[in-house]
């Protein structure tokens, strides 16, 4: 599926597709939301948060509403592994192989956070966690199935919000390991 034509300029998406220099329009964003795009700026980030119609606390939702391949879609999904927070950014075309993440990070455990304990980690709500914008820097995970894609969007720290970006930006801003954590993908090398 491709993506629709996002041709206005508070996208962040020029009329070519690419990410384009668009200022992000933090007045009037919730709370959250504008601390992502707070980061994402700093971070030289020129994809810009944006509002969607409806929240979308799922990859399956939020490819509907930006009218893109669920694949395109990076999941921020936040893992206690052993007691200390793992941010997995998965493709939303799978689900993330808690035994892979486990033997990718050496872990022991690793299971699905508390929604307690994804706040207390990252400020954010299950739904709406972004790949920056945290308390602290979180270990992060970078699916490589997502590099399939020219441009991928993840959310903005808020259910209702998400920005666009590229594989190879998420790698650099969340200081992320690339890695295949999907079920099915080949093991851990």
């Amino acid at each position: 599926m491709e993506p629709q034509d996002t041709a206005d300029a508070a996208d962040g998406i020029a009329d070519d597709g690419t990410l384009s220099a668009a200022p992000q329009a933090v007045a009037g964003l919730p709370a959250g939301a504008r601390r992502v795009a707070d980061r994402l700026a700093a971070l030289g980030v020129r994809g810009a948060v944006r509002a969607l119609p409806e929240p979308a606390p799922t990859a399956v939702t939020a490819a509907a509403q930006l009218g893109v391949d669920v694949g395109a879609i990076a999941n921020s999904l936040v893992f206690d592994a052993d007691g200390t927070p793992l941010l997995v950014l998965t493709s939303g075309a799978h689900r993330a192989d808690v035994v892979r993440l486990a033997a990718l990070v050496g872990a022991a455990r690793v299971r699905r956070a508390s929604p307690e304990f994804v706040r207390s980690h990252t400020g954010q709500p299950i739904g709406g966690v972004a790949p920056v914008g945290h308390p602290h820097p979180l270990r992060t995970l970078v699916d490589v199935d997502l590099s399939r894609f020219p441009q991928v969007w993840a959310a903005g720290g808020h259910p209702h919000y998400v920005f666009p970006t590229t594989y190879d930006e998420l790698l650099r801003v969340t200081v992320g390991e690339a890695a295949e954590v999907g079920e099915g993908a080949a093991g851990p090398a």
